[in-house]
């Protein structure tokens, strides 16, 4: 499957980004302008079944392959979130990248309770622009509403999928295949402390963004940077 992608910059460094579940490319605006600042092009993707990419069988396999299908090899850097980081470690074996970053990787999603696929889907189905900035208070109003965007045009069978193949499943990588960061969430992280941990041990350098979200990209931008300092 060849995935929707998005493009800005002229930059001789490139730098590929891959968004979380529920979201799309758009996500990464604030990040993009600032990679555009320092010098990098831009490409950004719409995962299978998000935004204007197509929708399918939703398997990890098929999320890699996506990525190998789509995502040119030899960047100088991948940055992924939440769930992108899976497919993205997955994909390395192609991609190849310079270097790796991972914000808050979703590699093992805590085990859902039974009826969590249809509560999400009502969830999302009915969210609001008022509801999301409830939650998500340090959001720009840009942020809340791409949010939403991402909400109405992701697939609702990928929440399914997810909720019944990918949590409470070990995605953890075995090493870090190139040099690697993984910045965790300080609050909520589907990883936590633990998972931090496990990738320390695999070979990754790990920082953590104290007080923010799984969503470090929206929740605290200047600590994001702050973590990513050497990294981009």
């Amino acid at each position: 499957m060849r995935l929707a992608t998005h493009t800005s910059g002229t930059g001789e460094r490139l730098a590929l980004l891959v968004h979380g579940g529920t979201s799309l490319h758009r996500t990464w605006h604030a990040v993009e302008e600032e990679l555009l600042r320092r010098g990098y092009r831009v490409l950004g993707a719409d995962l299978r079944g998000h935004g204007a990419s197509p929708r399918g069988a939703y398997t990890v396999e098929a999320l890699r392959q996506d990525l190998v299908d789509t995502l040119p090899a030899g960047a100088d850097l991948v940055l992924g979130h939440s769930l992108g980081c899976l497919a993205l470690s997955l994909a390395l074996d192609h991609l190849r990248p310079a270097r790796a970053v991972y914000l808050d990787p979703a590699f093992r999603v805590p085990p859902q309770p039974e009826g969590a696929g249809h509560r999400l889907r009502t969830v999302l189905a009915t969210a609001t622009a008022e509801r999301v900035r409830e939650l998500h208070p340090r959001w720009s109003d840009q942020d809340v509403r791409i949010a939403l965007d991402g909400f109405a045009a992701t697939d609702p069978d990928f929440h399914t999928w997810v909720i019944d193949h990918v949590a409470g499943v070990d995605n953890f990588p075995k090493t870090a295949e190139v040099p690697s960061l993984a910045v965790v969430a300080g609050v909520g992280s589907p990883i936590g402390a633990e998972g931090a941990r496990i990738l320390a041990e695999r070979g990754f350098t790990v920082r953590t963004v104290e007080g923010a979200g799984h969503d470090l990209h929206r929740d605290d931008l200047p600590g994001l940077l702050d973590a990513l300092d050497g990294w981009v």
